[in-house]
């Protein structure tokens, strides 16, 4: 049963993988888009191509969630409800442990990965919580379950979603409002291209010998979860690829 026709939803991070795909997949079940990202010409294309494929409307709004005015000019500027926040907006940036790290890499993170999903959840959240109607949607990380070496600000990030979703969840504690996370595994998207700062080839090496998840994988799990009957309210799921069962356990046929 489609339960998402006529709706609206902002979705961040949407110029490419799991962003754009998930727009995409809401799009097709009739849902008004609201896409963010740093890269307005792509924004554009989206919303064209989702336009003439869907019925639907589809705004953009080019800002950084790191800027915290910009999230409130957005959100100001907003003329209709929203029934659906994804903040998927986030990335990974380097590897090197913590005695070695940069700390433009640990500010970035976490200015984007906490401090920009914090931004919209604030600024949205009260108007769900007038119309005591709503679903919050964060993509966090396996990440956020367990951490590993070369990753200690990336993990912490995604500890404190996952915390944040709690948190939300219990401030909005007897209204209709519900808040989810999404925590996949390895995602062939263009994240570790980012996190490697555009080195394709160290990029590729993250997903050799194995068969990763992609963007339509997580996307079809956020639409399954924002489909779900009014009462109900999936709080978390960690997706695996097959060939991974932790966060450093891959099986990879070389």
């Amino acid at each position: 049963m489609n339960r998402l026709k006529g709706k609206t939803a902002i979705v961040t991070g949407a110029t490419a993988g799991i962003g754009l795909k998930t727009a995409e997949l809401l799009a097709a079940e009739g849902v008004h888009l609201i896409l963010t990202g740093r890269r307005e010409e792509r924004l554009q294309e989206v919303k064209k191509e989702f336009e003439d494929r869907f019925d639907v409307s589809v705004q953009t709004a080019s800002f950084d969630v790191q800027d915290a005015e910009a999230c409130k000019t957005f959100v100001d500027s907003l003329s209709s409800s929203i029934d659906i926040l994804v903040n998927n907006a986030g990335l990974a940036k380097g590897t090197d442990p913590v005695y070695e790290a940069s700390f433009d890499d640990w500010n970035t993170m976490i200015d984007t990965n906490m401090k920009g999903l914090l931004y919209l959840s604030r600024l949205i959240s009260p108007q769900m919580r007038e119309r005591n109607t709503g679903h919050i949607i964060n993509v966090g990380s396996t990440a956020g379950h367990e951490s590993y070496a070369g990753g200690v600000v990336y993990s912490a990030t995604k500890h404190a979603v996952k915390a944040i979703t709690e948190a939300t969840k219990k401030d909005l504690h007897g209204t209709e409002v519900r808040v989810s996370m999404i925590s996949p595994g390895l995602v062939e998207t263009e994240f570790s291209e980012v996190r490697f700062e555009g080195d394709k080839e160290k990029a590729a090496n993250v997903y050799k010998g194995m068969k990763p998840l992609v963007a339509q994988d997580i996307a079809e799990i956020i639409v399954f979860v924002a489909n779900r009957p009014a009462h109900v309210n999936i709080m978390d799921t960690i997706i695996y690829p097959v060939a991974q069962s932790s966060a450093t356990m891959v099986h990879r046929n070389e």
